[in-house]
This record gives C-alpha cells, sequence and structure tokens, in this order.
C-alpha cells in the first residue's frame, strides 16, 4: 500500500461577511489588471448574500463526511483543509502540516475536470505557497502534495449528478417533460486555454452519461451543455453558448420549459447562487418559461464515497486495485503529462469562482 500521512482537501475559498470581501477579491485578482469598478460590481453580488460565499460551510460539511467515510473504511489519515483565496489558507495550512511531521500528502480537489484554471493552477499554488512558507522560514517544508484524478466518469460521480437532474426532472409533469430541455452549465473558459485541456470533452463527456442514465433518459426532449459566469473583454473568446443567451434562443423557438443542472460545479458556490438562481432564473421568468434549478452533485452521498474511492484507489495503487470509470474514456492518469494543460493567463479582469 502507498504511504501518505494525511489528505489535504483543496478548495477556492469565498468570503464569509461583508468584511471579507474586498480582501477575498484582492487576493483572487492579485496581479490583474482589475479596475475597482469591476471589484465593486463584483462585491456587490456578495452584498445581495449578507457577504457569504456558501462555498466554505458546504466544504466544511465535505470534509466532514469525508472524514466519517475514511473512518468506515478504517484510514486512518487526518484531513487538512486549504483554500487558494481565503481562510484557511493554503499556506497557513501547509505549514500546519510541517508542524505536524507530515511528509507526504493526497490531495483531493474540488474539480471534476481538466483544465489549467481547474487543475494546473492548483498544483502552481501548492507550490507557491511552499516556496513563501520556505523563504519566511529560510527552511523548505519538504512535503510531497500528490494531486488526486480527475473524476468526471468516475460512476459514483455520474450517478449523483444524475440523481441531482432526476430529482429536477421529478417537479415537472409527465406532459412538460414531454418538451422539457435540460441545460448543463460549466463555468466557461477563454478558448485560448480550452484549447489546451479536455475540459470540454470531458463536460460532453459527462453530460452523455448522466441523459444516457435509466432515471433520466425518457424524461426529456432535448439537452445541452452551455456556459456561465464568463470574464473578460469582448474580443477575447470564451467557450459559449452563455446560459443567458441560451434561454433567449430556447424562448425563440418556443420551449417552456427548462432543468438547469450546474454539471461543471461541485457546490452551489455563489456564482451558481447569483448567475443561476438570480440572473437567470429572472430572465426564464420574464420570458415565460417553467425554470428548475437542480444542485450540484457535492451534496450527494455518492460524491462522498467517491471521494473514499479515489482515495483507496491511490493507496493500494500497487495493489492492482481497478480504477473506476464509465463511458468512452478510460480514468484519467494519477500523475499527468508535465504540458497538461498549460496556459499562460492573461491580464484583463477574470471573475471568480467561489
Amino acid at each position: 500500500m502507498s504511504s501518505y500521512d494525511a489528505i489535504l482537501f483543496l478548495s477556492f475559498g469565498g468570503p464569509e461577511g461583508m468584511d471579507d470581501v474586498m480582501p477575498f477579491l484582492a487576493n483572487v485578482l492579485r496581479g490583474k489588471n482589475v479596475p475597482e469598478s469591476r471589484m465593486k460590481e463584483v462585491a456587490h453580488h456578495y452584498e445581495q448574500f449578507g457577504g457569504v460565499s456558501p462555498i466554505n460551510g458546504q466544504n466544511r460539511a465535505l470534509i466532514s463526511a469525508l472524514e466519517a467515510e475514511l473512518s468506515s473504511r478504517e484510514i486512518k489519515l487526518p484531513v487538512y483543509w486549504g483554500n487558494r483565496n481565503w481562510h484557511p489558507m493554503l499556506a497557513d495550512t501547509l505549514k500546519q502540516m510541517q508542524a505536524d511531521g507530515i511528509k507526504r500528502v493526497l490531495t483531493f480537489v474540488t474539480s471534476a475536470y481538466s483544465s489549467y484554471s481547474g487543475c494546473r493552477q492548483y498544483l502552481e499554488d501548492i507550490q507557491k505557497a511552499d516556496q513563501a512558507n520556505a523563504q519566511e522560514s529560510g527552511q523548505a517544508s519538504g512535503i510531497v502534495v500528490d494531486k488526486l484524478r480527475v473524476f468526471y466518469n468516475h460512476p459514483d460521480f455520474i450517478q449523483a449528478n444524475s440523481e441531482q437532474v432526476s430529482s429536477g426532472l421529478a417537479r415537472f409533469s409527465p406532459d412538460e417533460q414531454a418538451t422539457l430541455h435540460i441545460a448543463f452549465t460549466a463555468h466557461s473558459i477563454p478558448n485560448a486555454m480550452a484549447q489546451t485541456c479536455q475540459y470540454q470533452n470531458q463536460l460532453l463527456e459527462t453530460c452523455r452519461l448522466v441523459t444516457e442514465n435509466p432515471i433520466v433518459t425518457g424524461h426529456f426532449s432535448d439537452s445541452k451543455l452551455v456556459f456561465q459566469s464568463r470574464s473578460g473583454p469582448a474580443v477575447q473568446p470564451w467557450l459559449e453558448p452563455d446560459i443567458l443567451d441560451h434561454l433567449r434562443s430556447l424562448h425563440e423557438a418556443g420551449v417552456k420549459n427548462v432543468l438547469v443542472h450546474p454539471i461543471g460545479f461541485i457546490s452551489d458556490h455563489m456564482e451558481v447562487l447569483y448567475d443561476l438562481d438570480t440572473e437567470a432564473r429572472i430572465l426564464a421568468e420574464s420570458l415565460d418559461m417553467k425554470f428548475v434549478r437542480t444542485t450540484a452533485a457535492g451534496t450527494n452521498p455518492l460524491f462522498v464515497r467517491m471521494m473514499g474511492d479515489l482515495i483507496v484507489e491511490r493507496l493500494q495503487s500497487n495493489e492492482g486495485l481497478q480504477r473506476q470509470a464509465v463511458g468512452q474514456d478510460p480514468a484519467a492518469p494519477d500523475f499527468c503529462d508535465p504540458a497538461c494543460c498549460a496556459y499562460t493567463p492573461a491580464r484583463p479582469a477574470a471573475r471568480p469562482v467561489s
């Protein structure tokens, strides 16, 4: 069995009160050429929810569930939590690990898909945080941090998403289901970033597997992968169509029933609450559409079981344990190619994901 000392649960982070919002946004946008007006615009989204992003509370619940899952499997590894942009900050978590004598860590990143921002950047942030700590203390931590693979085609992830979609389908009558459109949403990324990774292809595969699940198929008319939360200048191409443009197109086609499922997200964080529950819902209602938004897969117990499976899979990697995957793609590799998802971020304003 492979030897690890701990699990690191690594996420984006989010503010937990109005006093946190501007410092949080400063962390997210550090090094980017972002005007103060843009920061205030994003801050206003948080103001509508008391300055609290749901992501930290949802991560606490996931960590607690993961600890119980590991205990049920008799895996005695402590779970540490670090965020890229708000407390508990990743650098502080690494300091605590070093103080606790941790030498080798398995990291679960709250992103199911391969991309620079959803995978490679997290690995870069680990290196930067460790280097900053080393400069401060004068001694490198020596901690080896290995990331668990992306899991877009893990059977429990597919089933969890399918169950969430099925719960939404139940809110439509059989007659409504006959003309029902499912819009799967994911965070848009620049086309230049998409060209260096499998993000869009993986999303399409997840959508296909969910729509072909027996509890979903036959209960809707058609579906499409669309995107949300794009940022940057209009001249910079990002993945499309945007959810709002898609709703307008559906309206023009006479569609009255829409189920929106945030398949690209793990939790119902601020962008889901604002971009879907606020902007998209208001637009759909103005177009006289029945609009139902389902919750992300991270609220499903199968998601927790999947986290446990991924950890066991790596712990027993030398024992011939089968790596679970469904669909047309094999399970993603444990260790990515050095050039995987390579991308040089542009300087314009980026909309924070939290």
